[in-house]
């Protein structure tokens, strides 16, 4: 039997006591974690069935006669002071007699896989036995080796191994398992091949892969330049070209293999043409280095981000309209400090955010024109003697013009901190909205009904209907601002021109662009189902004295009283109001006239929320006159 390992899963193991005479899980069996970290690996069962003693059926996070398993993901070992971390009720907390740093298990590209079998014995002062299989990575599943130990639950804590051995044997084994030959892409300057350790720290093809379709198109686009200034052939550029496309066709159809040992995409696919079309591969690398490829897929592969931001943008804002138009005259109320400030409209509200994400695709559009240079053909740092055609590749690519200097071609990381920033203004302007969205479904304050497609229920309370969405883009804003400071802190101290560092610009780029696109796409669908509650917006929008600017206002037009002094007359109204328990409107003619002796009963005129909103026709304005006109100047921008 063979099970998958996936990131983040967990070993788990328990310590019984049996003091009593009676096993039973220490502090109500709790479940504690440990290990090393591997990525996508494959446990063999039956490996570990071989060596199991005592007999037994084995079975992944299940019971067997004598036997359990959990084949697992390790994380990293937890441990307080040379003890297992909150290890329950053994005995003063079991100590590490061999202290095995997990870190250290498989010194090999893609870490080590861990198994724990756990064997009870019956009778009194019964104990755990604990075994770990340990392998080095899945091609040299076979080759690993079992030690074992035990944990004495009646009067002795340390555990007794005889995994140490065994262990350091094993890592010694994957030393010797390293490639003895230098990597083929660096030539005969290196005689032998990389420590594992190192193949693993220094390999990018596990996250880089994603710019196959760049690369692709970089190498096919230096490949016909080649051809076309007479550097290679026509006939070895024509195969280069279709061996391309022949890997291309691989890739997306699943069936390439990677391997971590040629480091990154770009050799990958070198690799794989040779395997295709023989010599002529080897021509495919004259006139750029790594440094001016990985560049280039790089500038690629955001060019494509954000154009597809630009889309997610329009698609968002096109909602939000249809929601201003819609309710270009619903009243609801305007807040200063989350309180009740002035009655607004629906509409307005609305056209706020198609005016903050039109400045988030003012920024996106910005950024792909200034990022939109080309540096292919700068090589490692200094250009090429070759006789290249930049601005042959360039047009080829899209490009507007090749990058003008060699050095700022290769070390530039603009264009993605430009990406990050967009994106983290975009994320934050989101999460705001999403802010809203959870306040406004609330009970308390009901504005609006999302949908089922966007909310989630909850396994114990069964009226719950929870806008999890919103709230999930509410958090996205701190992971997305996080790749940006993250990659900000790379590029801060390198001198030029590339350095490995620039390695680690990508990760954090390709998790803050998926992220964005999951909230966009999220938010879009939000507010394209979200129903606002009309009655409870407009009720809402009347209480709290909100027209009270509004009476201010009447008492400088009408009566030409200063503003400071129409100001202090409107606050005595209010506190009048207030006493007796009721709103501005409700104040009889009499009532405000003990307060100013010259207001008319015309002042009633502007206090009704409808009223209200209907005067604020200044440009920008929240009258429905003006929310009409702003959906359609947005409407004739987007198209």
């Amino acid at each position: 039997m063979r099970i998958p390992l996936q990131a983040r899963d967990l070993m788990a193991f328990r310590i019984y006591d049996d003091r009593d005479g009676q096993a039973k899980d220490a502090h109500g069996a709790g479940e504690r974690t440990l290990g090393v970290g591997v990525q996508w690996q494959i446990v063999d069962i039956d490996l570990v069935k071989e060596f199991g003693h005592g007999g037994g059926g084995i079975a992944a996070r299940g019971d067997g006669h004598n036997l359990k398993i959990l084949a697992s993901h390790f994380s990293l070992q937890i441990r307080e002071r040379g003890h297992f971390g909150a290890a329950g009720g053994a005995p003063s907390g079991p100590e590490i007699q061999h202290d095995m740093t997990p870190l250290k298990i498989g010194e090999r590209a893609d870490g080590a896989i861990s198994a724990g079998v756990f064997c009870g014995r019956h009778g009194g002062g019964r104990r755990v036995e604990i075994q770990f299989f340990h392998v080095a990575v899945a091609q040299r599943l076979k080759r690993g080796r079992i030690g074992h130990g035990s944990i004495c639950t009646k009067g002795h804590g340390h555990i007794k191994d005889d995994l140490t051995n065994a262990f350091h044997n094993s890592l010694r084994r994957a030393k010797d398992m390293t490639d003895k030959t230098s990597n083929q892409m660096w030539g005969g300057r290196f005689a032998a091949g990389p420590d594992a350790i190192m193949e693993a720290i220094n390999a990018s093809i596990s996250f880089d892969k994603r710019m196959a379709a760049q690369d692709i198109a970089g190498s096919r686009a230096h490949a016909a330049m080649l051809a076309a200034t007479g550097i290679v052939s026509d006939s070895d550029a024509a195969a280069m070209r279709e061996g391309l496309l022949t890997v291309l066709s691989e890739i997306e159809a699943g069936e390439f293999t990677f391997s971590t040992a040629l480091e990154d995409i770009h050799m990958n696919v070198e690799a794989r043409l040779k395997d295709l079309i023989g010599a002529p591969a080897g021509r495919l690398h004259t006139g750029r280095s790594r440094n001016d490829q990985v560049a280039t897929d790089f500038r690629l592969w955001v060019r494509d981000q954000l154009d597809a931001v630009d889309q997610a943008l329009q698609a968002l804002m096109h909602a939000l309209l249809v929601q201003a138009e819609a309710g270009s005259d619903w009243v609801m109320p305007g807040f200063t400090h989350l309180q009740t400030a002035q009655p607004v409209t629906w509409g307005h509200h609305m056209m706020a955010y198609v005016e903050m994400f039109g400045r988030d695709l003012s920024r996106v559009r910005d950024a792909r024109a200034r990022m939109n240079e080309c540096p292919l053909g700068a090589a490692a740092l200094a250009g090429t003697s070759f006789p290249i055609d930049r601005e042959m590749t360039a047009k080829a690519l899209g490009f507007d013009r090749p990058c003008a200097n060699s050095l700022d071609a290769v070390s530039d990381r603009d264009f993605a901190l430009e990406f990050l920033g967009a994106a983290s203004i975009c994320a934050m302007h989101l999460s705001r909205f999403a802010e809203e969205l959870v306040i406004w479904s609330s009970a308390q304050f009901r504005f609006v009904a999302l949908s089922d497609r966007f909310s989630t229920g909850s396994s114990i309370m069964p009226q719950k209907k929870n806008p999890d969405a919103a709230e999930l883009i509410r958090a996205k804003v701190g992971r997305i601002f996080g790749a940006n400071v993250a990659l900000m802190m790379v590029m801060k101290g390198l001198p030029l021109a590339y350095s490995k560092d620039m390695q680690e610009d990508k990760e954090q780029v390709f998790d803050a662009a998926d992220n964005l696109m999951l909230a966009l796409a999220a938010m879009e669908g939000m507010v394209r189902d979200m129903a606002a509650r009309t009655d409870n917006l407009e009720a809402a929008a009347g209480s709290g004295f909100s027209t009270a600017t509004d009476l201010a206002d009447w008492l400088v037009r009408v009566l030409d009283m200063p503003f400071r002094e129409a100001h202090h007359v409107t606050g005595a109204l209010v506190a009048k109001a207030e006493a007796k328990g009721c709103d501005l409107p409700d104040l009889s003619l009499t009532e405000m006239q003990e307060v100013h002796g010259e207001i008319t009963a015309s002042v009633y005129d502007v206090l009704g929320v409808h009223n209200s909103v209907a005067s604020r026709v200044s440009y920008g304005g929240t009258a429905p006159s003006q929310v009409r006109a702003q959906v359609a100047r947005w409407k004739e921008r987007l198209g």
